[in-house]
């Protein structure tokens, strides 16, 4: 006999008893609903049922800081605005707006406020303004605040709550398992009016890690998820999530607790009148990134890691093997949860994701092509005290200006291929202004602010680059037009809805080819991607067009026969094969 359903109350407190076992459950569910939903709000009756309506072929994102374009006179979340609706609409609809709250450092992801707008940005009204337009995410950045806060300030001076609001260690624990993405050492000790304390530094020592074990600080996350939602945020960024929970002796990665905070919010968000999903960041290999759909009942989507380091070594290789084999090995995604593909983001090239997928050789020489294109490299600290690449700090479009036989005249093709890859996936595409742009290396950054992500993260005089854009022959007018205009055809096809059907064709190692379905069945599409710098043919036959039905290329708006002569694939060439033009 089947189960009812639970109730939300029971989940509730299934949930709390997993994380806080010692606590009295039906108090804490109290306080976390009046945190969640404080009086003047309600939940819904039943819970929102996981489905593929979340989102459509038409979702794109943008992922941007709020001062990426500046002029000196106007605040940046206008002239952001301002792109956005001159630029953007009815390419994309979503925008990612990195941490726009006041910090000390990591370009925000050392928040000293978290209920404020930076002012050198603009204000919540100017964040409100942009959520008319565009569907918004922001960041929540839940691991750690800045060591120059109030929160922090308060723990040194011993005021509650914040006096427990920080996880502390001893040098004497055993921390030699804790998995890190930084070579800084884990503990600093600081000064307290109750003596010298040692706190957990999971990133860097002007970023205390917070200490969940304490329920005040979910709930006071909670009411900072509330403060986001009633400002038009839809989309949650749960930055740095799978080091939110830890033990001494143990990784301190994707512990139980930390999935189970994870599911809390879930629920949370399927009971909520408006539309929300929860994105998880967590940039490791393929198994412990999927973790975080948990059973449909965790984050909504997960960022497509390995898919970066892949297309860029597909790109310079000019085989699509490795790309090819670990596509082929990707489960679609469950039932109410979705992929977000990209490339390129405000951190490097992240190389994690990329073990037991690139062999080593590949990946060395992917890294050696970086540093010859003047990319650098940055180190993360392995369990053993050694050394490893933990991303490559290169804009993509600047990765793309060579391969590993050298540089050619295939630049611009080559990253347009790229990026239409990210388009064709199951999953929603996103893309990093800087790569819309075609950004160069900021070198000059990256010397003034001694920080290697500085290289990816320049920001426009936004006059300087209205008169770029103006200008047909620049990179910067060519790239836009170009990827717009893939991103304006590939909205209107339900073949490339995020949870439409994709199976990984099996071709040439200069091709990556997928097969698209709509969800009814009645649209295909065969999204095929040469990622070299020969020309490649292709046999009708290969990619089992069906002999009844016309089939064009909407990219060229060219017939292509079932039974006719080979197709043709200059360098670097995208096709989109479809039996249905929509």
């Amino acid at each position: 006999m089947t189960q009812p359903p639970m109730s939300f109350s029971l989940k509730l407190s299934e949930l709390l008893g997993s994380i806080y076992p010692e606590l009295d459950t039906d108090i804490l569910a109290s306080q976390v609903i009046n945190a969640f939903w404080p009086e003047g709000t309600h939940r819904r009756k039943r819970s929102r049922v996981p489905g593929n309506k979340l989102w459509s072929e038409q979702d794109a994102v943008l992922i941007t800081y709020g001062n990426s374009l500046v002029d000196g006179a106007h605040k940046p979340l206008d002239l952001l605005h301002d792109f956005l609706l001159s630029h953007m609409k009815g390419v994309l609809n979503g925008v990612h707006i990195l941490p726009f709250f006041p910090f000390t450092s990591d370009d925000g992801f050392a928040v000293t406020d978290y209920r404020a707008v930076n002012p050198q940005l603009g204000d919540w009204a100017d964040i409100r303004r942009i959520s008319e337009d565009f569907h918004l995410m922001s960041d929540l950045v839940l691991n750690h605040v800045s060591s120059q806060g109030s929160w922090f300030n308060a723990y040194r001076q011993g005021q509650p709550p914040y006096d427990r609001f920080f996880f502390e260690a001893s040098p004497q624990d055993d921390l030699s398992a804790v998995v890190r993405p930084r070579t800084t050492p884990l503990l600093q000790e600081v000064e307290t009016v109750n003596g010298p304390r040692h706190v957990w530094c999971t990133f860097s020592h002007d970023q205390i890690d917070l200490d969940f074990r304490n329920p005040e600080v979910l709930l006071e996350f909670l009411r900072i998820i509330r403060l986001h939602i009633d400002n038009g945020v839809r989309t949650l960024r749960l930055d740095a999530v799978a080091f939110l929970w830890k033990e001494p002796g143990t990784p301190s990665i994707h512990l139980p607790q930390t999935h189970a905070i994870v599911r809390l919010m879930r629920l949370l968000c399927d009971f909520t009148t408006e539309t929300i999903v929860l994105l998880t960041e967590t940039n490791v290999p393929k198994a412990e990134n999927l973790s975080y759909f948990g059973n449909r009942n965790e984050s909504h989507a997960v960022y497509n890691f390995p898919l970066p380091p892949l297309v860029l070594h597909a790109m310079m290789s000019g085989s699509a093997k490795y790309l090819h084999r670990w596509q082929s090995g990707m489960p679609p995604a469950q039932l109410g949860c979705a992929y977000l593909n990209f490339t390129a983001s405000h951190d490097g090239i992240g190389m994690r994701p990329a073990e037991g997928v690139l062999p080593e050789e590949e990946k060395a020489k992917v890294i050696d092509t970086v540093y010859e294109l003047g990319g650098l490299v940055s180190m993360r600290t392995l369990p053993d005290g050694g050394h490893a690449p933990y991303e490559l700090n290169t804009t993509f479009f600047e990765a793309m200006r060579r391969t590993f036989k050298g540089e050619d005249a295939h630049h611009f093709a080559r990253f347009i291929c790229s990026q239409t890859i990210v388009m064709s996936m199951e999953g929603i595409p996103a893309f990093y202004i800087h790569s819309l742009l075609a950004t160069p290396n900021d070198h000059e950054q990256v010397e003034q602010r001694g920080m290697n992500r500085a290289i990816n993260r320049h920001r426009w005089d936004y006059p300087t680059l209205l008169g770029l854009l103006e200008d047909p022959a620049s990179m910067q007018s060519r790239v836009l037009s170009a990827l717009s205009a893939r991103l304006r055809v590939r909205g209107h096809q339900p073949a490339f809805h995020p949870n439409a059907t994709q199976f990984t064709l099996s071709l040439d190692d200069r091709l990556f080819g997928l097969w698209r379905q709509s969800l009814d069945r009645d649209q295909s599409i065969f999204a095929l991607h040469n990622v070299s710098d020969e020309m490649v043919l292709v046999p009708p036959s290969a990619i089992n067009l069906i002999d009844d039905d016309d089939w064009v290329d909407i990219l060229s708006g060219e017939p292509i026969s079932a039974v006719g002569p080979e197709i043709p694939f200059a360098p670097y060439q995208c096709r989109w094969i479809t039996n249905r033009i929509c």
